[in-house]
């Protein structure tokens, strides 16, 4: 999947499937940097390598091209899947976050990809990253401090 890839392509491969307001003929962006998605955030493992960290218990699987669930949306909604070619991309979890964000670890040779069915797709450059919960910090007189962030 190193190929320039379209949501429509990427929909055809791996039998995932976007809502129809969605541009299926855009090409899909490849960061290897932080990038988010909704509620969640990949982050390259660099940045929080000395503070998340794999643990005993921690278990490694390849990424499927069909994708692996990492998150649903609030209420139960719409899944984040993580999908790649077979054998060139794993993800491992749980993980030592003492921050409690990280969802695991993802470690790619190739481009791998985050699709959501209202987001569409997030292509992530070769390399190793931390994908997360993301955190909001409340604003003005009554906030109520830092939550997750709800998709």
């Amino acid at each position: 999947m190193n190929a320039p890839m379209t949501l429509s392509t990427l929909t055809a491969l791996t039998g995932l499937d976007v809502f129809d307001y969605l541009d299926r003929e855009v090409s899909i962006p490849v960061v290897d940097g932080l990038q988010a998605q909704g509620d969640l955030i990949v982050i390259p493992y660099a940045l929080v390598g000395g503070i998340v960290t794999s643990a005993a218990w921690t278990r490694t699987e390849n990424v499927p091209l069909s994708g692996v669930e990492l998150l649903r949306s609030a209420a139960g909604g719409n899944p984040h899947s993580l999908v790649a070619d077979e054998g060139v991309c794993t993800w491992s979890t749980p993980v030592n976050d003492p921050r409690r964000l990280a969802l695991g670890i993802l470690d790619t040779r190739v481009t791998a990809y985050l699709i959501h069915p209202e987001h569409g797709a997030t292509g992530i450059a070769p390399g190793r990253y931390v994908i997360g919960r993301q955190r909001e910090q409340g604003i003005g007189r009554f906030a109520e401090g830092a939550r997750l962030v709800a998709d």
